[in-house]
């Protein structure tokens, strides 16, 4: 009898290293999720190759194809219940989501952000903290709600910030950090669903 897992779904923009980092945290047999496709928004990406790769389905929806946003999420809508997805972790899925859109997956859909939520949301978070003087910074794995950024958060980590960080340095030294935090929240949120059934 093998043990149930969650269904989990991933929308990537680019180069998909998040996705990776789920993906093969999956491959363990006790992780309590299994990836069944990846989804990105852009034919280029990267990461389509990489899930490919690594035996993922790997699907493109290209936003620019549509007329309007609500027609581009209903076929991204559509094809996650083709997946029967459970649940869905954007990685660098670059796209604000319409509250139709965060309705639909409400308390499913998992987004990771490059700051210690509710610090610094939205773009450029490294050259913000380190503009702001603050000591720390980091990543936060959290819910996504209709507002941006704003949802409750799962789990988070915190790295330094160096006297001469430049963004790009912190974002090259928090990587591995959210490489980490976000198959660690994924576990955390697939085991609590499986403990409730």
């Amino acid at each position: 009898m093998t043990t149930r897992k969650v269904k989990t779904a991933i929308l990537i923009s680019g180069r998909g290293s998040n996705m990776v980092a789920l993906v093969e945290a999956a491959q363990l047999e006790t992780y309590p999720a299994e990836i069944v496709g990846v989804i990105s928004n852009r034919p280029d990406a990267e990461g389509l190759e990489k899930a490919r790769a690594l035996n993922i389905p790997a699907f493109v929806i290209d936003h620019r194809h549509y007329a309007s946003r609500e027609a581009f999420e209903q076929d991204l809508h559509d094809k996650l219940v083709s997946l029967e997805a459970e649940l869905v972790c954007c990685a660098g899925f670059m796209r604000v989501l319409t509250p139709w859109f965060v309705s639909r997956w409400k308390n499913r859909l998992l987004n990771i952000h490059p700051s210690l939520l509710p610090k610094f949301k939205g773009l450029k978070t490294h050259q913000r903290a380190i503009e702001a003087g603050d000591k720390e910074t980091g990543c936060s794995v959290h819910w996504v709600t209709e507002e941006l950024d704003a949802g409750a958060v799962i789990l988070q980590k915190s790295v330094e910030i160096a006297p001469d960080d430049t963004a790009e340095l912190l974002a090259a030294r928090l990587l591995p950090v959210e490489l980490s935090l976000y198959p660690e929240a994924l576990k955390k949120v697939a085991s609590k669903i499986l403990a409730a059934h």
